[in-house]
Order: structure tokens, then sequence, then C-alpha cells
């Protein structure tokens, strides 16, 4: 058995702009998952955190590179094996309103996953198990007939996290899940997942563009700039001692209430973001950073381990850390 549930290889998504041009959405990212943990992916809106999400799924199909589901290759799976895997493999939505059928009562949102992949048929069980889930996610059973209209975004993202639920998956992508959701809320549904992740040992790959959730939830982060994996390593390494300069500036960007931050050196970002639509050799930062040299811009860099479990991709990151 693979010690990681879920891991990709140079996994590239593409979509034709047309005239023969390419907008590269993910661009060789290559991430492990291990069993029972949580990869936080942050990055900047329309960095490809949630294309490499809805990819790693098979909702989008990938334009190269591997992925693979407890070490086999999804793109070699039979059509049972693939069917069999994407019962294991769910998703929550950002938007706990617009992905739920305005027609369907609570019950009938949760009870569908149960009917159309598990093939439940015989309403005593389905009820008892859409009872259960309720209980699971925190629902109050009074919700059972209830509309999504009726409930607030706490009550409507938790039926979205009981459908994925639902078949006992193993893995989830949690795309962007608390950031509908007012402050209060979000802290809530954070330690339900938490809590739940703890009980059944699920993987997450939960997408966000705010720090300090994906600090309070991630085992692991990975942050992502125009399409590729910029710095992956363990969460408490990331934030003590970023190696990267986009995550230096990135973790700059938080307003942190401690004293001592008053005097400290911060990184701004400044320069125009490089276009994604056939993007040059190089290092995509290059242009915004201020360390980048003529080296930068004239091979494509490596995504190596700087240090221990710490992966930067950056030709001057040794020289600029000190390393």
């Amino acid at each position: 058995m693979s010690e990681y549930l879920l891991e990709t290889k140079n996994l590239c998504k593409y979509f034709d702009v047309g005239k023969g041009l390419k907008l590269h959405a993910v661009d060789g990212v290559s991430i492990k998952i291990p069993r029972g943990k949580t990869l936080g992916i942050v990055g900047e809106s329309g960095c490809g955190k949630t294309t490499l999400g809805r990819t790693v799924l098979g909702l989008l199909s990938a334009t190269s590179g591997e992925i693979l589901y407890e070490g086999n290759d999804v793109s070699k799976m039979s059509g049972e094996q693939l069917r069999n895997m994407r019962r294991k493999m769910q998703i929550i939505f950002q938007d706990p309103y617009s992905s739920l059928n305005p027609r369907h009562s609570v019950s009938q949102a949760i009870a569908e996953p149960l009917i159309v992949l598990g093939k439940m048929r015989n309403k005593q069980a389905l009820k008892e198990k859409v009872c259960e889930l309720m209980d699971v996610v925190g629902l109050d059973r009074r919700f059972y007939y209830s509309y999504p209209h009726e409930l607030d975004g706490g009550r409507r993202q938790r039926i979205g996290i009981a459908r994925a639920l639902a078949l006992g998956p193993e893995f989830i992508v949690c795309d962007e899940p608390v950031s509908a959701l007012d402050v209060s809320i979000q802290a809530q549904i954070l330690n339900l997942l938490m809590d739940i992740q703890e009980e059944k040992h699920i993987s997450y790959l939960f997408i966000t563009h705010n720090l300090s959730v994906v600090k309070h939830i991630s085992h692991e982060i990975a942050v992502l700039y125009l399409g590729q994996c910029v710095e992956q390593c363990e969460t408490s390494a990331l934030f003590e001692k970023p190696l990267h300069p986009y995550t230096k500036a990135l973790l700059d960007s938080i307003l942190a209430p401690e004293i001592e931050t008053r005097n400290k050196e911060f990184h701004i970002i400044r320069g125009e973001i490089t276009s994604p639509v056939n993007p040059p050799v190089g290092c995509r930062f290059a242009a915004r950073c201020p360390y980048a040299g003529e080296q930068c811009t004239r091979e494509n860099v490596p995504f190596e381990e700087v240090e221990k479990n710490h992966f930067v991709a950056c030709i001057r990151c040794r020289e600029i850390n000190n390393i």
C-alpha cells in the first residue's frame, strides 16, 4: 500500500483560448497527500487552485502528467475501477447555496448521492442514514424537511459536508469551504472538518486564499503562483521560515497584532503579473521579484528540496536565505 493516498506528478491543465494560444492554469504541479492529513493550497485568485482540485477529482481532464490514487495511475484504470475510486473522492464547494438544488429539501439533498451512487433503495434505511449524517455534521433533525433558502450559510454548508460524507470517502477537496461564511461560522465549520478528519481518517486538499484559515487546518501547505507550485513544506515551517520571495510577501500581507512586527521589514510585491497565456521560459515570479537576475528568466526553475521536507522553486533560494 502506498504511503500517500493521492499524488500528482508534473500535472498540467491548459485551456485553449484561440489562435493557437493556451492558458496554463496548472503547469507541472507535483503534490503528495498522506492518509488522514490535510494539504493546504494557497495563492492569489487565478493562480490555479480550483483548477488543480477539479483536475485531481477528474471533473477536468488533465493535459499531461500523472494522478496516482493509492499508488495506482488513474489514467490506466478501467471503467469499474474509476467508478469505485470516484465514490472515495468528494468535493465541498465554496458557495453553500448555489451548489444545492433549491427544489430539494435537506433530506433529499443528502440522500441524492446515496440513491444515485450508493444504490440505497430502502426508504427506512435511507432515512436513518440521512439522520445519521445530519448528526455527524451537527445539523438539527428538525431541518429534515427544510429547504436551503430557509437556512443560514453555516447550515447550508453543513448540508454540503453531509453530502460529501454520504458515501464514506477517503479524500475530499475542500474548495474555499468557509470563504462565503461569517467569521464566527468559519471557525465552527473548520473545527467540524477537523473533528471529522480525526474520526474518519479522511485526507483533505484544502483550497483557500486565507492564510489564517490554512494555518489552522493544514498539516502541510503548498503555495501556488500562476499555475506552478513555488513552495511546499509543513505548516509550521512555512510560517516560521518561508524561503521563496513570493511566500515571504504573501505572509507579510497578513495583519499581525504583535508589537514586534511594527519594526519589521516587509516584502512588497511590485510590478505586473506575467500572463498565464503561453508564459515565457523562466521563473513566473521573476518580473515582480526583487532578487531576480538574468538566470531567472533564461531557464525553467526546478522544484527541489532545499531543507528537509521543504521544497522551493527558486534558483537563488540558498543565496537569499543564507542556507
